[in-house]
């Protein structure tokens, strides 16, 4: 009898923190594609420049970058669901705060807070994943990946009616109300127990400076960020520039729109292929073609068949799922890979930041969208480099392992005498 019930217990463990995985997943990006829809709105309802517009859309990346390095020491001191429930709490409070702000600072902290779950919730999951899914890691990546996109769609489809709907000021309920699923998420975690066999003695984390050492870190690092540029340069320019190549408002945004739907169901299939090391280099070339056929289609040809080119991008755009199984494969213990995931996406967010900026600034000093797409296929480029360089079968624990031994060794035998 008691050989029946453990197994049953323990599946019914791996359903709760898969379920929690997968609620957290969809609330990622929730606080972050819920703007972009009534920016203009908030603009107007807080009385801003439109230069302290672009810093609210430019703050999602300044936190992922900065506080998800806070995630190793939290998960090694606390356990691992308490921290995912206050990542989420915290983001619930936070769409609170900046929903219901008047003040520019106010909706700022607001902002950071709701980030700093997001952020925590980035750097975190792949860990988990490796913890408790070790045999099952494409499913699961494949999962939270496909909700994550799923909950950032939604967001950013519903945005716009919700405010309409709420009439005056409806902007703040159209930013506020991704704050329930956010509260709802973080029950499951706190009903999570510790994994058996875990303690909290055996669970030092990873020094993040020493992944400076591992080349893989290094490359994961990069590749993360160009492909996140690759994103935020579609998200963030091409409704705009298709706007300007002489398509209407309604039908740009219903092109992105097409962009985000074919995401969905890629970031599910491409995950599950990519732990399988003969299939990462093709996927890889497979998905840069992908970018530069998108991106050059809409140089050339935008007003033709710009559904095929916006379509193509979003394969392209399977990187992200690429390289969210990449990190859970790079490394071999829960905790390297925990702080694996926070240099390579810490790190990665900011050379991402640096893509769309540039991108604004020579189209500011241009008139042109040449220097766009000039960064954007310099980006390709280097994704494909960097990629490359990451889908060897290397472990990050292993070089770290190896260099720290040779270090040790050098100076012994530079005292030999003779």
């Amino acid at each position: 009898m008691p050989r029946t019930a453990a197994p049953a217990s323990s599946r019914r463990g791996l359903l709760l923190v898969g379920t929690a995985i997968v609620l957290t997943g969809l609330n990622l990006r929730t606080a972050v594609q819920s703007v972009g829809p009534v920016l203009q709105e908030l603009q107007s309802g807080l009385g801003i420049s439109s230069g302290l517009t672009g810093l609210v859309t430019s703050l999602p990346l300044i936190c992922f970058a900065v506080i998800g390095f806070a995630g190793p020491p939290l998960a090694a001191r606390f356990r691992d669901g308490h921290v995912l429930a206050g990542a989420l709490l915290a983001m619930a409070a936070g769409l609170v705060v900046r929903a219901v702000a008047g003040p520019f600072w106010l909706f700022v902290a607001g902002t950071v807070l709701a980030m700093a779950g997001g952020a925590l919730g980035n750097v975190l999951l792949p860990s988990l994943v490796k913890r408790w899914f070790p045999a099952r890691t494409g499913l699961l990546v494949g999962a939270y990946g496909t909700a994550m996109a799923a909950g950032g769609a939604v967001a950013s489809v519903s945005a716009a009616p919700i405010a309409a709907a709420a009439g005056d000021a409806g902007w703040r309920w159209a930013l506020g109300v991704w704050a329930l699923p956010a509260l709802l998420a973080a029950l499951p975690w706190l009903a999570v127990r510790p994994r058996p066999g875990a303690s909290q003695t055996t669970r030092a984390p990873m020094p993040l400076r020493s992944l400076t050492r591992s080349p893989t870190a290094v490359a994961l690092a990069a590749f993360f960020g160009f492909q996140a540029m690759q994103a935020y340069l579609i998200i963030g320019w091409t409704a705009q520039y298709l706007r300007d190549s002489g398509l209407d408002a309604g039908t740009a945004g219903l092109l992105l729109g097409v962009n985000t739907v074919v995401v969905v169901p890629l970031n599910a299939i491409v995950p599950p292929l990519a732990v399988r090391p003969r299939l990462q280099r093709p996927l890889l070339v497979v998905f840069s073609a992908c970018y530069v056929g998108g991106w050059i289609g809409l140089m050339l040809a935008p007003r033709t068949v710009p559904w095929l080119w916006m379509s193509l991008l979003a394969v392209g755009m399977s990187t992200f799922a690429m390289v969210l199984a990449l990190i859970g494969l790079r490394a071999r213990t829960p905790e390297a890979t925990a702080a694996l995931s926070t240099v390579v996406q810490g790190w990665g967010y900011v050379l991402a930041g640096g893509g769309p900026l540039l991108a604004g600034v020579l189209l500011g000093a241009t008139g042109s969208y040449a220097g766009m797409f000039a960064v954007a296929l310099t980006g390709v480029v280097a994704l494909t480099a960097t990629g490359w360089v990451a889908t060897r079968e290397r472990f990050v624990d292993d070089e770290v392992a190896a260099r720290a031994a040779g270090a040790v060794r050098e100076p012994d035998a530079a005292s030999r005498p003779g």
